[in-house]
């Protein structure tokens, strides 16, 4: 018998997300915790998640849940509409605009 050798999974280098919009969040999420001088560290406790979790959403690396979409809104205290807004404004926007 035989040994199969094609690996299962993903391949090397893809994501399981879209990256254009979390691209988008991570920037808006960083803009406004930035506007209020809040540490990342100190969002991330404020909104009950990891500060490396925190780092992947704003680098655009993790889409997170809806329920971390709306805990990061509530940490930084704006509505999870408000945050979806700042979203939407990033997509098709450079990365450093």
């Amino acid at each position: 018998m035989q040994k199969r050798m094609d690996q299962r999974g993903r391949p090397a280098g893809t994501t399981r997300y879209e990256a254009e919009p979390a691209l988008a969040f991570g920037k808006a999420v960083r803009a406004l915790r930035k506007e209020q001088e809040v540490a990342q560290e100190e969002l991330a406790a404020l909104a009950g998640i990891e500060r490396s979790h925190m780092g992947k959403i704003e680098r655009g690396e993790h889409m997170p849940s809806l329920a971390v979409i709306l805990k990061v809104a509530a940490a930084l205290k704006i509505s999870g509409t408000d945050l979806m807004a700042a979203t939407e404004r990033n997509i098709g926007a450079g990365p450093d605009s």
